[in-house]
């Protein structure tokens, strides 16, 4: 090493033993080798001390050696590090006993809570549309009504399960066996609400919502109940309408497949016009994000979107008018010792139903409150049938008031005219078979006017079947215009299960019974009996066509929508000049003459003119005969029109004539 080097290394070695030779117990000694090379802070130094001087003191080639504790050493002790490495050492177990605790032992509980801190959606029921008369009288209302509900995915161990289970069954909310069946039901689906009890009263619901806070699944919910007025005329006055307007309940499981847009908790209309108006008076619901607890219990709502009420609609039934209708049905029933009853009354220029009466009724509300299936039991096996709404759905032969129709046949295919006169005298004789009139000795001398008039059967046997040297319409002619006149098929009117009637034929004969057809049934059918069937509201649309001149109006309730505009008349006529104009006329002529000179003279009371026809229908040989009536007034411009039937009412010129006679008196003097 040369010389000038040598002098520049004993230099600086002089500076390093002049700074840094102290004693040992200087606290800014540093007790660490000179090869680390941070006290210049250079790696040419550090490089050239490893190269240059020995860690042990000793001397090498004449190089200088240093003690390692002549130098700077650390600034923590031994001591004080073990001591930070304790206190680290403790943070981090207790940090793991924590996380064991948290995980492992009480893992479970915390995952339940984890959970059950979830979103779920909640529908918000629109209220649903009210229903009018054409006075705009409601004729229902909303209620407010709480409901009790359990979601079985709550539950997250058995534990909570039969908790809720101990406790809805103490609280004979529900019966433990019909609980576990809904519960196994609901396992495909364990988050979808399974209906425990509706109609809570509000104490009851409050004690339920207080103590049901800390059990898992259950939900009470504010709904809202349809309940079902009269027009305030009283409580008995509203089984009248139960027909009519039907009833909402809870939707099944068959309806939900049918309507994807609804939930298991929805109601929905069952029947009548709450099911026929259903898309119109439900309107569309809402629904609201939100979250909810372990138990199940809402905690916060996040979102909501507010549903769209249902429309109002308002009917073409007059509530007084239905109300009186029924008041007389009950009374003259009571009074005759008789039970089953059907009534209708129409506008004869529209098809606007103004009363719809089936006796005996039932009360919608057990239904809409939820009917105990005691309650249920009671009215399925009633041998009167409440539930079956005979005005519509009821299907009789049609007896004598069929003959309008068949006269107005006649009269179109010019079987006879208005002057033809056939001879009457007790009945008719074919062969070894005797087809009576009503009358022994029969009427004499008949027109069509006084065989409408005075229903001379043997005039119709001629005219539908043919006699001698006069020809008869014939079957396939007669099932024509009763086709024409809404007979055998489904009018159209806005409520369920309407009845089609049946008009026979030759091929419908030969096919079901197996026997060929006789001039015999032409001749019942031609009186409206045999296999015939018709509805009351066939009946009285039918003869409406007589009353308004020749236009065949689909019968209808609904009036209109939201606002009192009505409906488009138009929108109802299904078929227009059925008949000449000539033949309407002579038939109403006869129609006439039976209230001025015929079987319904009782109608002479009115202070109105007025038309009719009486009618019998024979149905079982063991029991009395069901008893028919049917009219319009005023005869000139008829504004009304009414068909009455009492089932065994033995004859229709007393009991279903009296009903009608009485309704019309009233109707005409009530102002």
């Amino acid at each position: 090493m040369g010389e000038e080097n040598k002098s520049i290394i004993s230099l600086k070695m002089s500076f390093f033993k002049r700074k840094f030779n102290r004693k040992n117990d200087d606290p800014f000694i540093i007790k660490e080798s000179l090869t680390s090379g941070f006290l210049l802070g250079d790696e040419r130094t550090k490089g050239w001390v490893e190269e240059n001087i020995k860690i042990d003191g000793s001397e090498d080639n004449g190089e200088i050696s240093f003690d390692r504790d002549e130098f700077i050493g650390v600034a923590l002790s031994s001591k004080k590090l073990n001591l930070f490495l304790g206190i680290a050492f403790l943070i981090i177990t207790v940090l793991l006993a924590k996380t064991f605790y948290l995980q492992v032992v009480n893992g479970e509980h915390y995952r339940e809570i984890a959970e059950g801190n979830r979103i779920r959606v909640e529908t918000i029921n629109a209220k649903r549309g009210i229903i009018y008369d054409r006075n705009l009288i409601p004729l229902v209302r909303n209620v407010p009504s709480f409901s009790l509900y359990l979601i079985s995915g709550d539950f997250k161990n058995n534990e909570k399960r039969e908790e809720a289970i101990s406790y809805l069954v103490k609280n004979n909310i529900i019966s433990e066996l019909e609980l576990r069946e809904k519960l196994a039901v609901a396992i495909d689906s364990p988050y979808a609400p399974i209906l425990l009890k509706e109609n809570l009263s509000y104490e009851e619901a409050l004690r339920l919502k207080i103590e049901s806070s800390y059990i898992a699944g259950l939900n009470l919910r504010l709904e809202s109940r349809r309940e079902y007025l009269n027009g305030g005329l009283g409580e008995e006055a509203t089984l009248s309408l139960s027909h009519i307007l039907g009833y909402v309940g809870k939707i099944n499981q068959d309806e939900l497949e049918q309507n994807k847009n609804y939930t298991q908790v929805d109601f929905i209309g069952k029947t009548g016009i709450e099911s026929v108006y259903e898309k119109i008076l439900r309107g569309e619901n809402g629904k609201k994000q939100i979250e909810v607890d372990a138990l199940g219990k809402e905690k916060s709502v996040i979102a909501e979107e507010d549903p769209k009420d249902g429309q109002n609609i308002i009917l073409t039934l007059d509530i007084d008018l239905q109300n009186k209708l029924e008041e007389i049905l009950k009374y003259y029933l009571k009074q005759r010792g008789k039970k089953r009853a059907a009534a209708v009354v129409l506008n004869p220029q529209n098809g606007k139903i103004l009363a719809l009466v089936s006796l005996p009724s039932f009360d919608n509300n057990l239904f809409a409150e939820g009917i105990s299936q005691e309650e249920y039991q009671k009215l399925i096996t009633n041998p009167d049938n409440p539930l079956f709404n005979r005005a519509v759905m009821g299907e009789y032969p049609s007896g004598s008031t069929i003959k309008p129709t068949i006269a107005a046949a006649a009269l179109e295919e010019k079987i006879v005219n208005k002057n033809t006169s056939l001879l009457s005298v007790g009945g008719l004789r074919i062969s070894s078979w005797f087809f009576p009139d009503w009358k022994a000795g029969g009427h004499g001398l008949t027109n069509v006017t006084k065989a409408i008039a005075e229903s001379v059967n043997t005039f119709f046997y001629i005219v539908g079947g043919g006699y001698e040297n006069t020809e008869g319409l014939g079957v396939e002619r007669i099932v024509k215009y009763l086709d024409l006149f809404g007979f055998g098929n489904k009018l159209g009117i806005d409520l369920p299960n309407e009845g089609d009637g049946f008009c026979p034929t030759k091929e419908w004969k030969e096919k079901t019974k197996g026997e060929p057809w006789y001039i015999g049934d032409t001749y019942h059918l031609s009186i409206g009996q045999g296999d015939l069937s018709v509805t009351p509201l066939q009946i009285a649309t039918a003869n409406s066509v007589f009353a308004n001149g020749g236009t065949l109006f689909r019968p209808h309730l609904l009036e209109a929508v939201e606002s009192p505009k009505p409906i488009d008349n138009a929108e109802y006529i299904i078929r227009k000049d059925l008949v000449s104009q000539e033949n309407i006329n002579i038939v109403r002529e006869g129609m006439r003459r039976t209230v001025t000179s015929g079987s319904a003279q009782k109608l002479q009371v009115l202070p109105v003119t007025s038309a009719g026809k009486t009618g019998t229908a024979q149905w079982d040989t063991r029991k009395p005969n069901h008893a028919w009536f049917t009219a319009f007034a005023p005869y000139e411009n008829a504004e009304i029109a009414i068909t009455v039937l009492v089932e065994e009412g033995v004859e229709g010129s007393a009991i279903s004539l009296d009903i009608a006679r009485d309704f019309l008196l009233w109707y005409f003097t009530k102002e």
